[in-house]
């Protein structure tokens, strides 16, 4: 159902668990643009070369990609069996245009997000003790009624909201309102029937008339409304073949991931988004600002979005997906970027690696990533054959490289034959130094890597670890 993965967490992806063909992706680099809200024709071709390179090793069928600077579309290319004119479902991403719709209703006075359920539907557990903002920040305590990763029976059959709403929105809570963060669709689907009845206007109607329409986005629209234009589902049973996906039956999605739309359309909502056209400067600083638990702990996301940062720079993101599609969208305000990608095929990591490259390219000079990766290549090689340059590393590096650990490296590494290609998984700041995570691709097997470099450029971690 409408669900979603997250870094180290929730934001995952699933590109450890792929096959050594299909990690085996990056040789490629991608190419920057050669200046803030243009692509040249040759970064363009590189561009679309990688990319291409990356479909055809992960062995998805489609994907589409949307670039956004300063307002602009820059890149806009689809890859495999599609079209740019082709719709994908976005998923849990759709969580996003809820809240803007909530946030809408909120400015006209229709509703304010401080309000209690109960205001609307008093017959849901502890309707009086839960807000609408505790709904849109998953601090509620509902269950999720759709926590799977794969279809389940009923899923196939048709259902409502109201439905959904009558069995989940009444069961025990999960954990007291406003203690704890656990993602639940159950939340915005009552999220949305809460809109529904306070403006009295339906949510998807809305949404096309407020957003859609004046955005220039054609293609959005209820998934459950098909087009000629929409993409085949997939999905992949272990490392297997792409196969045909079962869908979802009508009722399930709603205002939880009930959207389909191209990557170009996801991309004019991201601009608009960056540009606070939409909302009002005091509804946008709502919908991105981090939501804390009663005890202040924080959750790390704010109304739809998960807050993080990527290539040191902050980030609000989502991932979405449903039977036989996965998606993800990020922007980086700072830099008035977004990125859209978009497949047709669940149980594949591909859409949370091709945001990490292009996010990492586009966001740190070209000179940086090349040494890096120079040297990062250049200790694993060295390690492999049992030997170290300590002057890389600091001294608890080094107080870590006893003789038996260098030796174990390289007895373990050695048999794996020829570094073919390093994949950069993420890029975060920790502990005053910046945290790496890589996938070293071997001719023989694929390893992961946990790294931290001080801001002098030393090696305080050089961790080789196995790929679950």
């Amino acid at each position: 159902m409408a669900r979603q993965y997250q870094f180290r967490g929730r934001f995952h992806d699933r590109s450890g668990t792929a096959s050594v063909k299909r990690r085996v992706v990056w040789l490629l680099i991608l190419c920057a643009l050669s200046a803030w809200g243009e692509l040249s024709d040759a970064a363009r071709k590189r561009l679309d070369e990688t990319i291409a390179a990356a479909r055809t090793a992960f062995e998805t069928p489609s994907v589409s990609v949307a670039v956004t600077q300063s307002g602009n579309i820059v890149y806009a290319r689809a890859f495999g069996n599609s079209e740019t004119t082709t719709r994908y479902a976005i998923g849990s991403i759709s969580k996003q245009f809820t809240v803007a719709a909530l946030l809408l209703a909120q400015e006209q006075g229709k509703l304010s997000l401080a309000d209690p359920v109960s205001k609307y539907f008093p017959e849901f557990t502890r309707a009086r003790e839960i807000t609408i903002k505790q709904l849109l920040s998953h601090t509620s305590g509902y269950e999720d009624y759709a926590p799977q990763d794969y279809m389940i029976p009923e899923w196939a059959k048709a259902t409502s909201p109201e439905a959904l709403l009558e069995v989940w929105a009444k069961k025990p809570l999960n954990f007291e309102p406003g203690t704890r963060w656990q993602y639940s669709n159950t939340n915005y689907v009552l999220a949305g029937k809460i809109f529904e009845k306070a403006s009295v206007q339906q949510l998807l109607p809305y949404l096309k008339q407020r957003i859609f329409e004046p955005l220039g986005m054609t293609s959005a629209g209820d998934c459950t409304v098909k087009t000629a234009a929409d993409a085949t589902a997939y999905t992949r049973f272990a490392l297997g073949p792409a196969r045909p996906a079962l869908r979802e039956g009508p009722g399930w999605y709603f205002a939880a991931g009930e959207l389909c739309m191209t990557a170009s359309d996801l991309a004019r909502w991201d601009a608009a988004f960056l540009a606070k056209r939409i909302l009002s400067a005091k509804s946008y600083q709502e919908f991105v600002r981090e939501v804390k638990l009663k005890s202040g702990a924080a959750t790390h996301y704010a109304l739809g979005l998960r807050l993080g940062e990527m290539a040191g720079t902050p980030m609000l993101t989502h991932s979405g997906e449903v039977s036989g599609f996965l998606a993800m969208n990020s922007v980086f305000p700072q830099k008035q970027l977004g990125i859209a990608v978009l497949s047709n095929e669940d149980n594949v990591g591909l859409v949370g690696t091709v945001t990490r490259q292009i996010a990492s390219e586009l966001l740190e000079p070209q000179s940086k990533k090349t040494q890096r990766n120079a040297e990062v290549r250049a200790i694993l090689e060295d390690l492999q054959h049992g030997r170290i340059d300590r002057e890389r590393f600091t001294g608890h590096a080094n107080a870590y490289f006893v003789s038996p650990a260098i030796e174990d490296y390289r007895t373990s590494l050695a048999p794996f034959g020829k570094l073919v290609a390093l994949t950069l998984q993420s890029e975060q700041s920790r502990g005053g130094m910046t945290h790496l995570t890589y996938r070293a691709h071997f001719e023989r097997n694929t390893v992961a890597l946990n790294i931290y470099v001080t801001p002098g450029g030393k090696y305080e971690q050089f961790l080789v670890e196995e790929v679950f």
